[in-house]
């Protein structure tokens, strides 16, 4: 048996802030059915690739694979009318746990509020994930993950000090939010079990997004340091960047974070005189030639594969790992021996690799164990099988359109 099992969970949310939230319960055994329409799908299907074969299609989309593995798929088109919101309201009254990301304040213009839907199921726990919370002056300002992480600093950190803020590619913050989306929704669920009363969580995933800054946000509340783009360098480790190794665009990473280990660096290059010079001594001295530093260690790292020096430098008690490409992840022997991948047929993907979640359970084993749903897929199974609705029910939403 799994943790979760028994736990029954409604998505009506898009992209990942809502739908990974909603992965990581279903991994350990909720069921947890993701509510879309033909008239607005999935964003992720829509117009966030990769797609297999760069074609696009409504079941292509890697990244919906990725972030919907296991779950239920079907549709329904709340634009329907009072029979569709009625309907809904059915839906809910299934659940234990609602997760939308609509923007504040949509959900309650659908007629789907807390409030309503408290009346309907009072033990509902309601995750409401958004940009910036569902309330305050800039709540309703549109955006992305990419614009939160430019709002958090994450940008203005990213980069050369001499260079432009460089921006994060996709909805960085959105995967901070999923895990404070989860430990939120787990905690509502105790205190369900302990009061017997759901709730309304608000999640502003900018906020989020700060705890990850937390040591810089205190450099300026007690110091009055402001952090600026620094490249790959450290305010301790130096050196500390990553390095060229043979062959094309292959890399390692390397961190000295004490002298002790500068010293075994320099034992690794048989350069151990570099360990005894006074310009070398400190970190504070290290930094002051940091350009030099890095120009000798990069002659040197490019001499080298970059699996090889890595387990030169890690058997020298020197911290440093391999940049590994997209490819070789997927092979990486840490994450195979974890079992992290789980490769399942898709009907139009092909072979995917499914991730696994990022722990294990010592008394359940994690999921996921099927691959994400076709668009609308188990319509009929939810419908007819989990909520109950008559042949005659199910037939009447279909070819009007509110199951679409």
């Amino acid at each position: 048996m799994k943790a979760l099992e028994g736990l029954k969970v409604v998505e009506a949310a898009a992209y990942a802030a809502g739908p990974v939230v909603g992965k990581h319960l279903v991994d350990q055994g909720a069921t947890v059915v993701h509510v879309e329409s033909r008239t607005r799908p999935d964003g992720f299907r829509t117009h966030y690739p990769p797609y297999k074969d760069n074609i696009h299609g409504l079941n292509r989309s890697g990244l919906f694979a990725l972030c919907n593995s296991e779950k239920l798929g079907i549709t329904l088109n709340l634009k329907k009318g009072p029979e569709a919101l009625a309907l809904a309201k059915r839906i809910v009254s299934w659940a234990d746990v609602l997760v939308e990301n609509f923007s504040p304040g949509t959900i309650g213009r659908l007629g789907l509020g807390y409030e309503t839907l408290r009346e309907v199921n009072p033990r509902l726990i309601m995750l409401s994930s958004s940009n910036l919370g569902q309330s305050g002056p800039h709540a309703h300002h549109p955006g992305f993950g990419s614009q939160l992480s430019s709002l958090a600093g994450f940008t203005n950190l990213t980069g050369y000090r001499d260079g432009s803020p460089q921006i994060l590619y996709g909805p960085y913050i959105d995967y901070i939010a999923v895990g404070y989306g989860v430990v939120a929704v787990l905690a509502a669920l105790e205190y369900r079990e302990a009061t017997g009363r759901g709730q309304h969580i608000d999640l502003a995933q900018y906020e989020t997004g700060l705890q990850y800054l937390a040591p810089l946000l205190l450099d300026y509340t007690v110091n009055g340091n402001i952090a600026v783009r620094d490249g790959n360098r450290h305010p301790e480790a130096v050196p500390h960047g990553a390095f060229p190794c043979a062959g094309d665009d292959n890399w390692c990473v390397l961190s000295v974070a004490s002298d002790e280990q500068w010293r075994a660096l320099c034992q690794a290059m048989d350069r151990p005189d570099w360990g005894g010079r006074d310009e070398y001594a400190t970190a504070e001295r290290r930094r002051k030639r940091a350009d030099e530093l890095e120009t000798h260690i990069g002659e040197w790292t490019r001499r080298f594969e970059a699996r090889d020096l890595v387990e030169k430098l890690q058997a020298a008690g020197v911290p440093a790992g391999v940049v590994n490409g997209m490819d070789q992840v997927y092979d990486d022997p840490q994450l195979v021996h974890r079992g992290q991948w789980n490769r399942m047929d898709h009907p139009e993907i092909g072979t995917m690799s499914y991730q696994r979640a990022p722990f294990t359970l010592s008394e359940s084993d994690g999921g996921p164990d099927r691959r994400d749903p076709l668009l609308g897929e188990h319509n009929e199974h939810f419908y007819r099988e989990l909520l109950g609705l008559s042949e005659e029910e199910f037939e009447t939403f279909t070819q009007e359109g509110i199951i679409d």
